[in-house]
């Protein structure tokens, strides 16, 4: 009876172990797989999609594009969520405009930066307000700048609301940041498992939705 349950535990312990191997080899596929790019040489515009969380590295890369020549104009969307308590402003700024003071900061001058009128609360909302705004900005073609993981169904989102529009649609992502986990080891994080795992959620809402 003893060796019975001896070998029940070591098959337990194999097949743990056999998934566990399997998980390490899937689980970088499945980040990278999130992760997208279609780069435009020249755009009329830039739109940076809102992140409370990242916003800083979603407005490095728009202004390097910016310095870059690649749009003129950069677009800014508007979630309506503010940041941590300022103790030198004595209130709770606002994330839109966060993202302001850091295109300024980087070189962007304000009359080239844009923020979108309506409130949004998804990407695909973002991709609806930019859709009304096209012809008052005269808008033939986009970048659309997002995080890392994000950028694929940001992509796919705009492709199909803009889809009856005739404007093309490029992608850029931010890159990795000391805020966004290594795709090989993402499952390790807590953080991880918002940005990776978490996007696959959203991915199956989307996807059903549209």
């Amino acid at each position: 009876r003893g060796d019975a349950q001896m070998r029940r535990a070591l098959n337990v312990l194999i097949i743990i172990a056999g998934l566990a191997a399997v998980w390490v080899l899937i689980a970088p596929w499945l980040a990278t797989r999130l992760i997208v790019e279609r780069p435009l040489e020249k755009a009329d515009a830039i739109i940076v999609l809102s992140g409370s969380y990242v916003y800083k590295e979603r407005t490095r890369k728009a202004a390097e594009l910016y310095d870059r020549g690649v749009a003129p104009r950069i677009l800014i969307t508007n979630d309506g969520e503010r940041g941590g308590w300022s103790q030198k402003e004595q209130t709770n700024i606002p994330y839109v405009e966060l993202e302001q003071r850091e295109l300024v900061s980087a070189g962007v001058p304000v009359e080239a930066i844009t923020v979108l009128t309506g409130l949004v609360t998804g990407t695909d909302e973002e991709a609806k307000e930019l859709a009304k705004d096209l012809d008052t900005y005269s808008i033939k073609s986009v970048v659309v700048v997002t995080s890392v993981y994000h950028s694929r169904r940001a992509l796919w989102t705009f492709d199909r609301i803009l889809a009856d529009k005739a404007v093309t649609i490029g992608i850029e992502h931010a890159g990795m940041s000391d805020r966004t986990p290594n795709p090989n080891y993402w499952w390790l994080k807590p953080r991880g498992w918002q940005m990776v795992a978490g996007e696959y959620v959203k991915w199956v809402v989307y996807y059903a939705y549209y």
